[in-house]
């Protein structure tokens, strides 16, 4: 199993960047398929990005990327011109296989506690 642990989270004004880290325990963290989150007040939790080689909403394209470095059991999401709505809740995700539907919450097994990112205008 693999546990997941966000961090980076935090105020930002519009324009700027800001990088999320995911710290992983488990032996097979390589072989997990990660893919970011995220949930907005009032809203549905969203796909963001997942995987190695790298999917993205249309909302994030050409922003945000998806990178990871396995031994330090770490995926990171790194976040360039940010948009106030961009404000949401951010959260990786693990799943022990990979799957065409890397976009669904239900092809991911396991969860990280989220971590706050906040645009301001």
């Amino acid at each position: 199993q693999v546990q997941l642990v966000e961090s980076g989270g935090g105020l930002v004004q519009a324009g700027g960047s800001l990088r999320l880290s995911c710290a992983a325990s488990g032996r097979t963290f390589s072989s997990y398929f990660m893919g970011w989150f995220r949930q907005a007040p009032g809203k549905e939790r969203e796909f963001v990005a997942a995987g190695d080689s790298t999917y993205y909403a249309d909302s994030v394209k050409g922003r945000f990327t998806i990178s990871r470095d396995n031994a330090k059991n770490t995926v990171y999401l790194q976040m360039t011109k940010l948009k106030p709505e961009d404000t949401a809740v951010y959260f990786c995700a693990a799943a022990r296989r990979a799957s065409g539907s890397y976009y669904l919450i239900r092809s991911y097994d396991y969860w990280g506690q989220g971590t706050q990112v906040t645009v301001s205008s």
